[in-house]
Formats: C-alpha cells, sequence, structure tokens
C-alpha cells in the first residue's frame, strides 16, 4: 500500500504565503506573534494572561449561559464555560460560516483539530486550563456560500432569499430538503442517525444559528466543545471603544495597507475598507461609509450625525458588525484565546493584522494551519496499491498523472532527452564554423538548431498521445480512482459533507479523525477507514 507522507509544502494545494510562513520564512516573522510549536505556548499563556481583561469573563460566561438556554450541553461542556471564569482558562478557538449540514469535510476537521490541540496543552501545561471554542460567523451575509451541501456528487440546496446576517434567518424552508435527502440517504442505521441529525437541528430550531448551534453540539459537545455568537448585545458592549475608534479615526485601514505592501510577492486575500464596520438589522447587513461628515449606510437612506452615530453604538452595539478586518480583533478582545486555527485563505489574512492588534494593544494569537485530510476507503486504498500508486502520484495534477504513469507503463522510454542532447553536441559544431564565417551563417545554424529541437519535442508529443491511447484502459482506471479521491480535482475536504462517511463507518468515522488528527503535525492525514 503506498506509505509516502504529503507534507502541506508539497501537496500541491496550498498558496505560496502559506507554504513559507510554514517554512517560517524571514521575511514573513514580523507578521505574527509566535509560530506554532508546543513551546511557544507557553510565553503566550504569559502574555495573554498578562493583556487580558478578566472582568470580561463574567459577560462572557454570563452569554454563554444564555445561548445555551436552548441546548443541552455535555457536562465537560458546561465544566468549561465554569471554568472561563477562572483566570489560569484560556481558549483554542475556530470559526466557521454557518454552512448547511456543516456544509464540507473540512468544518469537522477545524474543530477536532482545536479540540485536539486543548488536549495537548492540557496535558503539556497542566496548571492551566485550555476549552476548545467554535465561533459561529453569523454576521455573515454571503447566503449562497453555505445554503448547500453535497452528498455523493449532488447537490442540496436551500433555495431561499436572504440578506441580512445568517444567523439570524428563519429555517422555514429546510422540510423540503430534508425530504429528499431522505429519500436519497435510504433506511439504514447510520442513515436513520443522520437524518435524525438533519431533524433535530434544523426542523425543530427557528433560526440558522439555533440550529448551528445544536447541530456543532450534537457532534462534539461530549468533547466539551463552547460554541460562541459573537451577535450579541452584551458581546458587543465591551467591543465598542474599538468600534469608536474605527468609526473616529479610520486607522485599520493605514495599518492593514501597510502590511500589504509588505505582501506585493503574494496574492492579497482580503483588502481594508476606509470603515470597517457593518450596520446590520433583521434584513440587511450593509457597510458604514463616511461622506462630507456623514456616516451613511451604504443602499439604504440611513445616515448619522458624528455625536448621533457614537450615541447608537452606546445603546446598540449590537447593530454594528465588524467585517473580515476587524473580525479577529473582536474575537480576541471577547475571548482569554491563544491560538487561531484555520484553512490556508483565514491564516492568510490573519496575517495582514498584527500591527492592527499591536496598535489596538491586543495579543496576537498563535495561527495554526488546520488539519487537512483525506479519507480513503479500504478498497480504493487496495486499488492504488494493484495501480502502484504513490499518495504523491495521486496528489498531482491529473495531467501529469497521466503522462508519467504513461511513460511508466510504456514497453520503450517516451523521453527524447538523449536525441536532444546529440543534436544539440551536433550543433555546437556546426556553431563553431559558423563563428569563423559571416553573421548570416551563424544565423542560419540557430534557426536549423531550433528547427530540429521543436521538432524532436513535437515527434515526443505525439509519441506520448499515441501511448495514451494504446494504454487508455489502464490510464482509466488511474484517473478514475483519483477523481473518487479527489472531486472535480479539488481536494475532497472542500466539496464532500460527513453524511456520505458517516452513512458507511457511523460513528468509527468521528472516532478515526479524533484518533488520527494532529494538529501540531505538518502533513496531509492519509485516513484509511
Amino acid at each position: 500500500m503506498p506509505n509516502d507522507c504529503i507534507t502541506y509544502q508539497n501537496s500541491g494545494y496550498f498558496s505560496d504565503l502559506i507554504i513559507d510562513y510554514l517554512n517560517q520564512k524571514p521575511s514573513l516573522q514580523s507578521l505574527y506573534n509566535r509560530f506554532p510549536t508546543l513551546e511557544n505556548f507557553e510565553e503566550q499563556i504569559e502574555e495573554k494572561q498578562n493583556q487580558y481583561n478578566d472582568s470580561n469573563r463574567t459577560i462572557l460566561v454570563a452569554v454563554l449561559k444564555q445561548q445555551y438556554q436552548n441546548v443541552v450541553p455535555s457536562e465537560l461542556s458546561k465544566k468549561n464555560i465554569e471554568l472561563l471564569l477562572n483566570s489560569n482558562t484560556f481558549t483554542v478557538t475556530t470559526g466557521h460560516q454557518l454552512n448547511l449540514f456543516t456544509g464540507p469535510l473540512y468544518f469537522l476537521y477545524k474543530i477536532i483539530s482545536t479540540i485536539n490541540l486543548t488536549k495537548k496543552l492540557k496535558a503539556t501545561y497542566p496548571n492551566s486550563n485550555f476549552v476548545p471554542v467554535y465561533w459561529m460567523a453569523t454576521e455573515d451575509h454571503d447566503f449562497e456560500e453555505i445554503n448547500y451541501f453535497t452528498f455523493k456528487g449532488k447537490k442540496f440546496r436551500w433555495n431561499k432569499e436572504s440578506t441580512g446576517p445568517v444567523g439570524r434567518l428563519s429555517t422555514k424552508g429546510l422540510e423540503e430538503v430534508f425530504e429528499i435527502f431522505a429519500k436519497e440517504i435510504g433506511n439504514s442505521n447510520n442513515a436513520n442517525s443522520i437524518k435524525k441529525l438533519f431533524q433535530e437541528s434544523y426542523l425543530k430550531h427557528h433560526t440558522l444559528a439555533d440550529a448551528t448551534r445544536f447541530l456543532a453540539n450534537a457532534l462534539f459537545g461530549e468533547s466539551g466543545l463552547v460554541i460562541i455568537d459573537g451577535d450579541h448585545h452584551d458581546l458587543k458592549k465591551l467591543f465598542i471603544p474599538y468600534v469608536k475608534k474605527e468609526l473616529l479615526n479610520q486607522n485599520s485601514s493605514t495599518l492593514v495597507s501597510e502590511t500589504i505592501t509588505k505582501l506585493k510577492d503574494y496574492t492579497i486575500q482580503v483588502n481594508p475598507r476606509p470603515i470597517n464596520l457593518f450596520y446590520i438589522k433583521e434584513n440587511f447587513r450593509e457597510r458604514i461609509l463616511l461622506e462630507d461628515d456623514i456616516f451613511k449606510v451604504n443602499n439604504t437612506k440611513i445616515q448619522f450625525s458624528e455625536t448621533e452615530i457614537l450615541y447608537e453604538l452606546e445603546k446598540y452595539p449590537e447593530n454594528f458588525s465588524p467585517n473580515v478586518i476587524l473580525r479577529p480583533l473582536y474575537q480576541e478582545v471577547i475571548l482569554p484565546n491563544l491560538c487561531y486555527i484555520g484553512g490556508g485563505g483565514e491564516i492568510a489574512y490573519w496575517l495582514e493584522l498584527k500591527s492592527l492588534f499591536d496598535t489596538s494593544k491586543i495579543t496576537f494569537p498563535i495561527l495554526l494551519l488546520r488539519n487537512s485530510a483525506l479519507l480513503v476507503t479500504e478498497k480504493q486504498e487496495k486499488k492504488a496499491d494493484k495501480l502502484s500508486l504513490s499518495w504523491k502520484d495521486l496528489f498531482s495534477k491529473q495531467s501529469d498523472l497521466v503522462n508519467e504513469k504513461t511513460k511508466q507503463i510504456s514497453a520503450f522510454p517516451i523521453d527524447f532527452t538523449i536525441q536532444k542532447e546529440q543534436l544539440k553536441n551536433q550543433f555546437s559544431y556546426l556553431q563553431a564554423i559558423a563563428r569563423q564565417t559571416d553573421q548570416s551563417f551563424i544565423g542560419a545554424v540557430k534557426a536549423q538548431k531550433a528547427k530540429q529541437i521543436k521538432g524532436l519535442e513535437n515527434l515526443e508529443k505525439r509519441l506520448l498521445k499515441a501511448q495514451k491511447r494504446k494504454h487508455a484502459e489502464a490510464l482509466g482506471r488511474i484517473t478514475d480512482l483519483q477523481n473518487e479521491l479527489f472531486p472535480n480535482q479539488s481536494l475532497q475536504e472542500r466539496t464532500v459533507n460527513f453524511s456520505e462517511f458517516y452513512l458507511e463507518n457511523g460513528e468509527n468515522l468521528m472516532n478515526n479523525l479524533f484518533s488520527e488528527l494532529k494538529p501540531l503535525d505538518k502533513a496531509f492525514n492519509i485516513i484509511i477507514l
């Protein structure tokens, strides 16, 4: 069976910025606080303990208890919530959108990475407590990104109009999605468990936030996960000073823009707005603009003078929603947090924010790339072995894989490198003669050399193409397996819903994930189910 290891850096699925971050490239070190190693958490704990306002803990715990009123937390989750009152308790946090029925697999990987890291930290630093937190992105308004999930190649979509914060959205209409999905998955014991989970989450709760909280608690409550919704008056009240500074000074735009200039060699994940805040109500979430000393809410007739908007902020802080630039700061003000666990795109935009945190005098968290995994059945593993495929082969681009395997299968070499070198040597002799004559003959030799090299390259391509036709059946088996493991030639974890694997494996799926995902490792997990 394949036994090679695929690091994140050589997987082909991460940006140059993330690869350089993982490699701790010196030019990036000013953009983060501490690299995610177990030893570095000792200083992170001390710094956060000194910086965090412990008076926030009482408010945090009170809000969490209120948000759990319609959910039955596990004993461990209840204990973790109470522990947050203590000054030696810290969080490890991940965040995610409210994707329908968890969306793609990496929702699970994020949260399991978070839970597993808290266990590792407790074993290493027993005098402190560590609570895994899932921050629900309830204030997002990109409904089209979250209103579906994919099961066995089929999309199950929730067709509904939505313009405001998705967490406040009514779950009405999900009965239809359930009916279609229920018919698709059958009536096995595992299928019935999946159906029950969907029903209890979405058909018995009135808002998407409540449904997602129930779902995450059902999946991870026994492991002590604490789920928080930042869309709350009392939590927003703690953030008022930072919102006020943003409204009056707009310094986040300047600070982040300066950092972006340091990242000029990379693709920029997010760009700041002049004011990085939204104004939200039940049915809209719109940007706040400043025009001629008047604060205007985009696409509405709502506007405020400076005095009026500051009064609004003091009285109704829940109406102010941080965008992607300020949301991380909001999270770190509220939570006694040590580490944020996210995907490559998330870590990329966090790397733009350290100067904003420094200016705000808030400890910048350790940034940890979440675990990634490829789930493989025993049948698929045996097939890979039979086809002499390594994991490196399967992670490669399909065109490269097909070309490489065609060359391996072929009974003779499909590589004219030797012939091209011989040709170059022959032309070296002609070029030596040409240098003793006039310029026109030198040009003729060069042109002929290029023509013949090109001719050999074309013959090489035609031979490769012919061999692909000859070995089409064997190559088809190879590409079929890769397509199974990498749907649409992308990572499985970015497409497939957990229910597809739960249907066949039940609780063994979760047990395997908890056992195999090691958050401080930097390699893809190949998990055989």
